[in-house]
């Protein structure tokens, strides 16, 4: 059974180990900490360096059975959310009698129960036994919806068919970002969060791919290609959710492919980097959220995420854009794959540079420029070269920056951790509702000026906000230096004592 380590020579053991997993020097507020963590017996007795080689294993073997599972999720993920494109290149408009206008609130709508759903099911999630397997059955859930729509025969019953996909599509990015936080310390969290979101971008990459393969089904079985493209789409992701279901990690405590030492150290390590002096089960949900609210920085990274979720609405329409370069329909869907691949490498290399060095405005702004750079040559031209130029510009230039400014959330919501937990989930609804409205600026083909020139404001926007963001930071920072009073909204006593700075 596990006890308080609460003799010298334990303590120094524990020190040494924890110092060796969070990479940070213990100073005595860091022993005060931790003295009621609990080192689990099977750990008892062992150097800092047979600690370290369980941890490594224990997080190799997690990094194996979790994170491609999740990987492979999203690509189904925006497979199933976007391959509505694909469809309206395949014929789908015609076939089914939609006017443009009616097509663009189908992709909207969508969105209205991606929303409206995300901090709901983040509840389910954080309360029952085995969340992992709840995102892979909702998985299965929205991979039927994504195949019945493929029998759809009227505007209204696409209508409803993406509503509902809408629904359940809510529940798999917020709870796989929950999901992976269950595994993994705060150090660990921005790489594992960024190789997850590649996944999306695989998904656009790869979807023309795919479609093109299955829209060579046109007519089989009396089926129009399009429908295909959502039978077949929609059975590989019930497929496949249900595989992964069968082996998916849901809690430390219970992954089965892992010793009792490496169960015991990946729960040992977030208690770890997690035990805190604040008193945050004092503190309830609601108080959290009045908090989060009332603090200016949740609005300034709200801000800066909203402009960056503006600017990259493009994405809902990318084959349709691609196809205003008058290729045919199979050239069409497969140069919608290169800017995508592309943007994969985007999202690695700034995220990881700017963990290197612990920088995030100037890692938001560098990129966005690119953005205002290629939503000019495309609402100037619709000339194929610049044109394809700036299509392969764009993801790259608006997803790299969005992993940092989900880093940057974390970081700088101070305060107890429900309030943390509000303000993520305040921040990230609201900022996913500009799908909604962005649909409907796709109406002037092919150089759709009126969606272009609002992508190209919301850049400079994100670009404003991220040096806004920059300029309080830095004034709170100084303040720090200085040792004045930042006010409720700062870093608590134990944090200013451990020398807290923002990150800027």
């Amino acid at each position: 059974m596990a006890h308080v380590i609460d003799d010298k020579a334990s303590l120094k053991e524990l020190e040494q180990a924890a110092s060796h997993i969070d990479g940070n020097k213990f100073n005595d507020e860091n022993v005060d900490r931790h003295l009621a963590v609990q080192l689990p017996e099977s750990l008892q007795g062992l150097s800092a360096e047979e600690i370290a080689a369980i941890d490594k294993a224990a997080t190799r073997k997690l990094d194996i059975l979790l994170m491609p599972v999740l990987v492979v999720l999203y690509i189904l993920n925006y497979l199933d959310r976007q391959n509505i494109s694909s469809a309206k290149l395949a014929g789908i408009m015609d076939d089914i009698g939609l006017t443009t206008q009616q097509y663009n609130t189908c992709v909207a709508v969508l969105f209205a129960g991606y929303v409206s759903l995300q901090i709901p099911s983040n509840m389910v999630a954080s309360k029952i036994a085995y969340p992992g397997i709840y995102i892979c059955f909702m998985c299965a859930l929205w991979g039927a919806v994504s195949a019945c729509t493929g029998a759809v025969h009227s505007y209204a019953g696409l209508a409803i068919c993406r509503v509902i996909l809408g629904f359940t599509e809510a529940a798999f990015f917020p709870g796989a970002v929950f999901l992976v936080s269950t595994f993994y310390p705060k150090k660990q969290m921005a790489l594992r969060t960024a190789i997850l979101y590649t996944g999306s971008q695989i998904g656009n990459a790869f979807g023309g791919l795919f479609a093109i393969a299955i829209l060579k089904l046109d007519n089989a079985h009396g089926l129009e290609g399009w429908r295909w493209l959502f039978i077949v789409e929609g059975i590989m992701t019930v497929g496949l959710g249900l595989i992964f279901a069968t082996f998916i990690p849901n809690k430390p405590a219970t992954i089965r492919w892992l010793n009792q030492q490496e169960r015991d150290q990946l729960q040992y390590r977030l208690e770890v980097d997690r035990s805190t002096k604040d008193s945050t089960s004092e503190v309830s949900a609601f108080a959290g959220l009045k908090m989060a609210v009332a603090d200016p920085k949740t609005w300034l990274l709200c801000g800066c995420l909203q402009m960056n979720y503006i600017a990259a609405s493009v994405t809902n329409f990318f084959p349709v854009v691609v196809a205003g370069l008058n290729f045919t329909r199979t050239v069409t869907l497969a140069i919608t794959a290169p800017p995508y691949i592309l943007c994969c490498f985007a999202i690695l290399l700034n995220g990881w540079h700017s963990d290197k060095k612990s920088e995030r405005a100037l890692h938001i702004a560098g990129p966005f420029v690119f953005t205002v750079i290629a939503n000019i040559i495309a609402v100037t031209t619709t000339k194929i070269a610049p044109r394809y130029v700036a299509m392969c510009m764009l993801p790259a230039s608006f997803y790299a920056p969005s992993i940092i400014i989900l880093s940057w959330i974390s970081s700088s919501m101070t305060g107890p951790a429900v309030k943390r937990a509000c303000a993520y989930a305040l921040i990230n609804s609201l900022c996913n509702t500009p799908n909604i409205w962005t649909s409907y600026l796709y109406f002037d083909k092919p150089r759709y000026v009126a969606a272009f020139g609002v992508d190209l404001a919301a850049a400079v926007g994100a670009i404003l906000f991220a040096g806004a963001t920059w300029y309080y930071l830095r004034r709170q920072n100084q303040r720090l230096d200085r040792g004045e009073d930042t006010g409720k909204h700062g870093p608590s006593a134990l944090q200013i004592q451990e020398g807290f700075r923002f990150q800027l």
